[in-house]
């Protein structure tokens, strides 16, 4: 949109292949711009905080806010760039404006990050800085068309001259803008989240029973997602396989936590990751059943049209089934091990240490190697090959384009449907 932008990260591997106009993460549309605005110079990375600062007029801090083994929010990336921004702060005479966009939990940025903020510059806020809670509502795998074409955009601001810096940057695109109290914007993406994740295990169990009871589960949503006065949206409501991914599970858990805290029960939010697991291991059980042991698993990530493999159902699993002594292959054509960094290929080393060996290049040599083929993701490869595989157990999670095919034979098992 015509702003120079100054990535800034601990990571000189993504700094470098940032710097080359290569994306560091696998996602649609992504490549190409990154590519585009290296080469119009609007685009730098660096690892230097303070130089970034002094570069700059606003920073959108975007830092990792995962669980703890308790399920709290590990805040400590917030405190650290929160320092080392107040510090850049200090020699600065022009008014800045700091945007968190991290998930925090409401008054995380009233008691963690201004207090350290105002600390390490000498100043104080709405006087020397401006400071935003600005949540971002990106799904992986459509982020891009989601910036332009945003369902809002909330402002959580400290003065109006914050909220006015932050609103500059979103002018022109679609969607109601809200303006409120940080932690009204700190909370939105909590209920957000915990909306989206209430309504993916709710369509599962609802799928469960539906399969039971000999009911079509895709019809019956259908019409309850017909119902836009009362049911709201169909976001999220298609009976399939668990949630996953770097949000939903860690704000769960974080929420719960809070909430115990506080002393407030929250049954139904502490249902859902128990729900959530039972979905995996309803998958694992209809697999052992076939009394098969060789599987094909197609789709690896948490959800197609990434690399994110952080808290991915896939990934759990594949690792149930390792541990289980079944004869493995995968094939995903967004995964390549050599090319995950970070948190994505921390979470997968600690979970499938020898991943590698179980990753094939072809959709057909999976289908080659497999008695039963679990289908998490399919693209048109992996269609054409199920095609092809006579005599194999298929164990749909996703409900892919021409299962309609399938339905009917013995070898052929919908998760919900």
């Amino acid at each position: 949109r015509g702003n120079t932008v100054v990535g800034v990260d601990v990571s000189r591997e993504k700094i470098a292949m940032l710097r080359e106009g290569r994306s560091p993460v696998v996602e649609e549309r992504i490549g190409d711009l990154i590519a585009q605005q290296v080469a119009a110079s609007r685009l730098t990375a660096t690892t230097d905080s303070a130089q970034a600062v002094a570069d700059t007029d606003i920073a959108l801090v975007c830092v990792g806010t995962p669980s703890t083994p308790s399920g709290s929010l590990l805040t400590s990336y917030l405190e650290q760039v929160s320092e080392e921004i107040g510090a850049a702060l200090a020699d600065r005479h022009e008014r800045y404006t700091v945007v968190i966009r991290s998930t925090m939990l409401p008054t995380t940025c009233e008691e963690i990050v201004l207090p350290r903020l105002e600390a390490a510059s000498g100043m104080c806020a709405g006087e020397g800085f401006g400071l935003a809670v600005n949540p971002e509502f990106l799904r992986e795998g459509s982020s891009v068309r989601d910036f332009f074409d945003p369902p809002k955009t909330v402002i959580g601001q400290i003065d109006v001259a914050s909220g006015d810096a932050v609103a500059e940057l979103y002018e022109g695109l679609p969607g109601p803008v809200y303006r409120v109290p940080l932690g009204v914007a700190e909370m939105i993406k909590y209920a957000d989240n915990g909306f989206h994740a209430v309504k993916a295990g709710f369509a599962n169990e609802i799928g469960a029973v539906c399969k039971a009871l000999g009911v079509d589960s895709h019809i019956v949503m259908e019409i309850l997602t017909s119902d836009t006065k009362l049911n709201i949206s169909s976001a999220y409501l298609r009976p399939g396989f668990a949630f996953g991914g770097s949000c939903l599970p860690k704000d769960l858990r974080a929420l719960t936590h809070r909430a115990r805290r506080a002393d407030v029960p929250v049954p139904i939010l502490e249902s859902i990751l128990p729900s959530n697991e039972g979905q995996i291991d309803r998958v694992f059980r209809t697999i052992e059943a076939t009394g098969k042991r060789r599987v094909g698993l197609f789709g690896l990530a948490f959800k197609p049209g990434t690399d994110d493999l952080r808290e991915s159902p896939m990934v759990a699993l594949a690792e149930r089934l390792v541990g289980r002594g079944f004869e493995l292959m995968i094939y995903d054509p967004q995964v390549a091990v050599s090319r995950l960094l970070g948190a994505n290929r921390a979470y997968v080393d600690q979970r499938i240490p020898h991943l590698s060996r179980l990753m094939a290049s072809s959709p057909d040599a999976v289908v080659n190697h497999a008695e039963v083929c679990v289908v998490g993701a399919a693209d048109v490869e992996t269609i054409a090959a199920l095609e092809r595989a006579d005599g194999r157990i298929v164990v749909d999670l996703v409900r892919f384009p021409g299962s309609v095919d399938f339905e009917g034979d013995p070898a052929y098992i919908g998760v919900c449907w």
